[in-house]
């Protein structure tokens, strides 16, 4: 079967990193199993084995057929060729246990497709991902350090992270020019911080590090006075790399607050309620893609 590039498509067939992913993921029989990207199969058959059934979700249409054709497909495989960025989880969990999510994503959605899952995370229990590994830094790293960012604080809302085990482009066909790296995500339904709402902690995250350099009271001017971060208990000279996610859900908060006493926009000021979000948070860092 061949690459295709479009869809990002790197085969894994390194037998002893397969095995290590099996183990991380640890199906048991009866679980209810979605696996991401099947590809080639190369994880599918023994997810396969040890969960008794799975469903498959392929875009690339001659992928999906062959894996449908395959005569150990007959032993509980469900195959969905779609794009999983459209996939409904909770359809798809109906009124069975929550699922189980595991792939080797293509580097070109996986953070598009991070935050669609998490929009139906009442359906999943967890996931395991083969991510690039600059990007599975990113999301596990600690307040201070380099890899901290927007991406960090965002799925820190709803979701704890682990990241396992790194594995090299020769487990893979045709060679990506990066590492990879296996990371666990548990979310949870509730946030895992308060925070009031999605709309308040995006703005916020996204402003203060569109200007990561900056103090606070710089980068997040137009959305909170250096008065009200103080107000929060954060020292308003900082940057927002030392902030940890919670102290982030602190200043979304007092965000929120200042928007539900202000006055009413005058009429014409923005002309969709998405122009004054755009306006208020700023050019959003962009997590660099394979």
């Amino acid at each position: 079967m061949p690459v295709r590039k479009r869809f990002g498509q790197h085969f894994l067939h390194d037998r002893a990193i397969i095995g290590k992913i099996i183990d991380a993921v640890g199906p048991l029989p009866g679980q209810r199993i979605v696996e991401v990207g099947p590809g080639r199969g190369a994880l599918t058959w023994s997810l396969l084995e040890r969960a008794g059934s799975l469903d498959v979700i392929e875009i690339d249409r001659d992928l999906a057929a062959a894996m449908r054709g395959d005569a150990r497909a007959v032993r509980g495989l469900t195959v969905h060729a779609e794009n999983v960025l459209t996939t409904d989880f909770a359809g798809l969990r109906g009124a069975g246990d929550a699922l189980r999510i595991v792939g080797n994503l293509p580097y070109n959605i996986s953070t598009a497709l991070l935050f669609h899952l998490l929009s139906q995370r009442a359906a999943i229990a967890d996931m395991h991902f083969m991510l690039q590994k600059e990007v599975v830094d990113r999301m596990a790293a600690r307040a201070g350090g380099k890899d901290y960012g927007r991406l960090t604080v965002m799925l820190a809302a709803y979701t704890r992270i682990e990241a396992l085990f790194d594995v090299g482009p020769g487990a893979f066909q045709p060679a990506p020019k990066v590492w990879s790296a296996i990371v666990r995500l548990t979310p949870s339904r509730e946030p895992r911080f308060p925070f009031g709402s999605d709309a308040s902690l995006r703005s916020i995250v996204t402003a203060a590090f569109s200007h990561r350099r900056k103090t606070l009271r710089n980068g997040l001017k137009g959305l909170l006075s250096p008065e009200d971060i103080e107000a929060c208990g954060i020292d308003s000279g900082l940057r927002p790399e030392t902030l940890a996610p919670a102290e982030f859900g602190l200043l979304a908060q007092r965000h929120d607050a200042l928007l539900r006493d202000a006055p009413s926009p005058a009429p014409g000021l923005y002309s969709t309620p998405h122009d004054a979000l755009q306006e208020t948070a700023g050019p959003s860092r962009s997590v660099r893609r394979q």
